[in-house]
C-alpha cells in the first residue's frame, strides 16, 4: 500500500477517465428498478469497488510476497476473488450473477456449488483475530446487492473493473474522487447526515490537537471516518521507520460506527487513505455501562462529532449514572467521552463538536458539565458561525476542547468570523480551511481579541440554596453585537423557544417554592 501512497501527479487524463467510469456506473444503476435515490445507488457503488479494490491490493500483496520468498495467504480464496467473478473472462451474469451474490448457496463461476458471495464474505475469520479477513467480514455484515437486475449489475462489475487499485496514479485520483462521493452522498442525505463533518472543520480540529506517533486516536462515532482519515495521514508524515509504520497501522487509529452505511463508507474510505487494517468497531458505542470502563480501555486523542438531537433507548441509558441519564445523544456521548480519556502517564485531550444547547442546558446536562468543570480541564470553546453544517442543520455549533491536565481554571472562547459580507455560510459557499489560519494563529499565541475572550471558570459554575447547579457557557463575544435582524429564522425561532422554555423552568421553580410555604 505504501506504493499507491507514494507523491505522484496524477494526469488530468486519469482524473477524467476515472470520473467517466465511476458517472457510467451509475448510470447504468439507476436504471435498475431496484434502486431509487441516490443513497441506494452510492452504497452499491461503494461494495462493489471495495472488492475490485480489495483484489487490487491483494496481487500487489502476493508480488511482494513472492519477491521476499514469503507465504502469502489470500484474504479472500477462490473463486471469491474479484478476478474469478468479475472480469470479462467470466461469463457470470443475470440469474446466475445475483444469485452466486446473494444466495445462502449457489453454483460459482467455477461451476461447483458452495456458498454465495455475501455469505462467503460474511463468515470470514482473522488469523488470532486481527487481519483483514475481520475487516471483510464486519464491512459485509449488512451489505444487500439491491440490484434487481443481474444483466445491469454485470455491466456495473464491467465498468468498475476498469479502475485499476493497483496502479499509484488511479489510486490517488479515486481518493480525490471518493471524497466526492462522500459529499454527494451528505448531500442527499437530508436529516439522515448527522455523520458528517465539513472537511475544513476536521483538519483544523487535527492540525491544533496534533496527535503524535504512539498515541491513541478515538472516534467512537466517526461515521465515513473524516477525523481518522485525517488523523492517519497527519500521522503518516511522522514515520520514517518500518516500526513506526506498524505503530501507526496496527495501534494508532481507533473508531466506533453504529449504522451500516457509513461504517461501509469509512472502511473503504480508511482503506484508500493507505490503512491496511482499519480498526472501526461496528456497533453503538454507548452500549457499554460507564462504569465499566478502565485504564486500559482509554486513549490518549479523542476528536468527534457524535450524534445530536437523537434519542437513546431506555437499555443504554441504563449504562449512565442515575443522576446523569438523558435519552439525548450528545449528552451520553460527552460523558462516554470523558471516561474514554487516558489519565496517565500523559493526559488525554479531546475536541468533541456540540450543539449550542449544550453550553446552556439545565438539569443533567449542567451536572454533566459541572463534572467536566471540577475534573477536566475544558481551555477551549470555539465558536463556528451560521451554516457551517448548511445545508444538513441550523442549529449553531461549537466545539469543545479540554484534557485531563486537571481542574478548569480559565475557558478561552474563540468565535470563527465570517468571511467579510457573508452573513452565513451556505452549501455552495460553504467554510474554507484557510479562513482558519488566525485561528491557528491565535492558538499557540493567545491573546484577546476581537474574536477572542478569556472567562473564568468559577464564574459559569454556581450553585444554588437547594443545591441545584447552572453551568452557563453561553458566553457572547463582548466585543460583537449580535444582529438579531440578521440571523436566519429557523435561528430565531429557535431562540424563542429557548428563552420561553427557560421562563417555564423559572415559573415551575416559583409555583415549588409557593407550595412548601405554609
Amino acid at each position: 500500500m505504501s506504493r499507491a501512497r507514494s507523491q505522484m501527479t496524477t494526469p488530468l487524463t486519469t482524473a477524467q477517465a476515472l470520473a467517466s467510469l465511476v458517472k457510467s456506473a451509475r448510470d447504468i444503476m439507476r436504471k435498475d428498478r431496484g434502486l431509487s435515490g441516490d443513497l441506494d445507488r452510492l452504497p452499491q457503488l461503494t461494495w462493489i469497488m471495495f472488492l475490485k479494490f480489495l483484489d487490487d491490493m491483494e496481487k500487489v500483496r502476493e508480488e511482494e510476497a513472492k519477491l521476499e520468498g514469503k507465504r502469502f495467504r489470500p484474504a479472500v480464496e477462490a473463486p471469491y476473488r474479484w478476478r474469478d467473478w468479475a472480469t470479462d473472462v467470466c461469463k457470470l451474469t443475470g440469474d446466475d450473477l445475483t444469485s452466486f451474490i446473494n444466495s445462502e448457496e449457489a453454483r460459482g463461476p467455477d461451476g461447483k456449488k458452495g456458498p454465495g458471495l455475501f455469505k462467503y464474505l460474511r463468515g470470514l475469520q482473522g488469523a488470532d483475530g486481527g487481519d483483514r479477513r475481520d475487516v471483510i467480514a464486519s464491512v459485509f455484515k449488512d451489505v444487500v446487492n439491491r440490484m434487481v437486475s443481474g444483466y445491469l449489475l454485470r455491466d456495473v462489475v464491467s465498468k468498475v473493473n476498469g479502475i485499476h487499485f493497483d496502479s499509484t496514479e488511479e489510486i490517488h485520483t479515486l481518493g480525490a474522487m471518493y471524497e466526492t462521493m462522500l459529499k454527494e452522498m451528505r448531500d442527499a442525505a437530508g436529516d439522515s447526515g448527522e455523520f458528517y463533518t465539513p472537511r475544513p472543520l476536521v483538519r483544523f480540529i487535527v492540525s491544533v490537537i496534533n496527535p503524535q506517533l504512539g498515541e491513541t486516536v478515538l472516534d467512537p462515532a466517526c461515521g465515513t471516518g473524516g477525523f481518522l482519515a485525517e488523523s492517519y495521514i497527519h500521522l503518516e508524515k511522522q514515520c520514517r521507520t518500518v516500526e513506526q509504520r506498524r505503530i501507526l497501522q496496527r495501534l494508532s487509529i481507533h473508531g466506533g460506527e453504529a449504522k451500516p452505511l457509513p461504517y461501509l463508507l469509512c472502511q473503504m474510505n480508511l482503506l484508500l487513505h493507505g490503512m491496511e487494517y482499519p480498526q472501526v468497531a461496528y456497533g453503538n458505542s454507548l452500549a457499554v455501562r460507564l462504569s465499566e470502563i478502565g485504564d486500559r480501555d482509554r486513549v490518549d486523542v479523542i476528536m468527534t462529532n457524535p450524534p445530536f438531537g437523537g434519542e437513546e433507548e431506555k437499555g443504554i441509558q441504563g449504562n449512565f449514572p442515575d443522576d446523569k441519564k438523558t435519552s439525548e445523544t450528545a449528552l451520553l456521548f460527552l460523558q462516554l467521552l470523558m471516561r474514554k480519556l487516558r489519565r496517565s502517564p500523559k493526559p488525554g485531550r479531546c475536541a468533541v463538536v456540540v450543539p449550542n444547547g449544550t453550553l446552556f442546558g439545565d438539569g443533567v446536562c449542567a451536572r454533566i458539565k459541572e463534572e467536566l468543570l471540577r475534573e477536566f480541564n475544558l481551555h477551549t470553546i470555539l465558536r463556528l458561525p451560521n451554516g457551517v453544517f448548511a445545508p444538513y442543520t441550523s442549529i449553531p455549533t461549537n466545539v469543545l476542547f479540554f484534557d485531563r491536565t486537571g481542574p478548569s481554571k480559565d475557558i478561552w472562547f474563540y468565535e470563527l468570523p465570517l468571511p467579510e459580507g457573508r452573513k452565513q455560510y451556505t452549501k455552495t459557499m460553504p467554510l474554507q480551511f484557510d479562513q482558519f489560519a488566525p485561528a491557528i494563529k491565535w492558538w499557540t499565541n493567545r491573546r484577546k481579541n476581537g474574536c477572542s475572550w478569556k472567562v473564568a471558570a468559577k464564574e459559569v459554575l454556581k450553585k444554588a440554596d437547594d443545591g441545584s447547579v447552572t453551568v452557563n457557557l453561553d458566553i457572547k463575544n463582548p466585543s460583537a453585537k449580535q444582529d438579531l435582524e440578521h440571523l436566519p429564522p429557523e435561528q430565531l425561532v429557535e431562540s424563542i423557544i429557548e428563552k420561553e422554555r427557560r421562563i417555564l423552568i423559572l415559573m415551575a421553580e416559583i409555583r415549588a417554592d409557593l407550595e412548601k410555604k405554609p
